[in-house]
């Protein structure tokens, strides 16, 4: 009886160096796409694709049509992302900037490609920076991955004045943006977390033809008023009446921890201090116990 036979392997540094050589290469190619909004043509291997994912397996089918195959159009996804899925996919392995990894993390999910997924997010905990973080954010809650979510929103509570500078963030959804504003640990006072927020609700209502109050509203209900001074809530509620933003009643709320000095009166109004409220004189009459 001849003996159990043993698996043995060569040196996976000339295999891969091979197969990258076939990455977007026409040679032997069975299947083009065109991607992304430069509808830029890539070519592959429709045998590799099938094999390594099975998003690829139920596009490409699993007989290639006769003669010069159509190419496939995937306008969705860049061009660099797109390379590096396929890089991915036939050597294992893949080189990632900062500036595409959250591209390539979104073609990932998309695809179901798991590895690649994590890949991305052990790369994005390295690089992660402020330009970067609200970005990370956003794509972390449109695909529910929590690790993410909690990593980004803990570098914007330690890092919330940059932040709230950010191109990102004022693209943030308002289910992104209420994950923030629901933070005890924002490193930021009021004042300014309401400027920031009525700058968000400005560029949203630009883009969505809709009222600044109206994309506001899912938001603005968690700003903590009442950590305002009376001098401050006066003037918001000027600028208010100039530009709403927040509903009346919220800022009577506001008011009406003044007038009771007493936060725990006034039902519903936050008035819980965040990590970087700013001290003010009314704050003693406040419930404002910080954990």
């Amino acid at each position: 009886m001849d003996p159990p036979g043993l698996v043995v392997h060569g040196k996976a540094e000339p295999f891969s160096a091979a197969l990258r050589s076939l990455v977007n290469n026409p040679q032997y190619s069975d299947v083009r796409f065109v991607v992304g909004q430069e509808q830029q043509e890539i070519f592959a291997h429709r045998c590799l694709l099938a094999c390594r994912c099975n998003f690829f397996q139920r596009l490409l089918g699993t007989e290639p049509g006769p003669g010069v195959p159509s190419p496939v159009v995937l306008s969705t996804v860049p061009t660099e992302a797109f390379l590096a899925v396929l890089e991915f996919l036939y050597t294992n392995s893949v080189k990632l900037h900062r500036h595409s990894v959250l591209e390539v993390l979104t073609a990932a999910v998309e695809y179901g490609l798991e590895e690649l997924r994590e890949l991305c997010l052990q790369f994005l905990v390295k690089v992660l920076d402020v330009e970067l973080v609200c970005e990370a954010l956003q794509v972390a809650v449109t695909f529910g991955l929590g690790p993410l979510r909690e990593h980004c929103v803990a570098f914007i509570e330690a890092h919330s004045q940059e932040a709230l500078r950010t191109r990102g963030f004022l693209e943030l959804s308002a289910a992104a943006l209420l994950l923030l504003l629901r933070s005890d640990k924002l490193c930021v006072d009021e004042a300014e977390l309401v400027r920031a927020a009525r700058s968000w609700a400005r560029v949203g209502a630009a883009v969505l033809e809709r009222p600044v109050a109206e994309v506001a509203a899912p938001v603005v209900k968690e700003l903590r008023l009442a950590l305002l001074a009376p001098v401050e809530l006066s003037a918001l509620e000027e600028q208010n009446r100039q530009e709403p933003l927040i509903p009346v009643e919220q800022i009577v709320e506001a008011w009406k921890c003044h007038a009771l000095r007493r936060g725990d009166e006034a039902r519903g109004t936050p008035c819980r201090r965040r990590k970087g409220t700013l001290p003010r004189e009314h704050h003693r009459f406040l419930d404002l116990g910080f954990k």
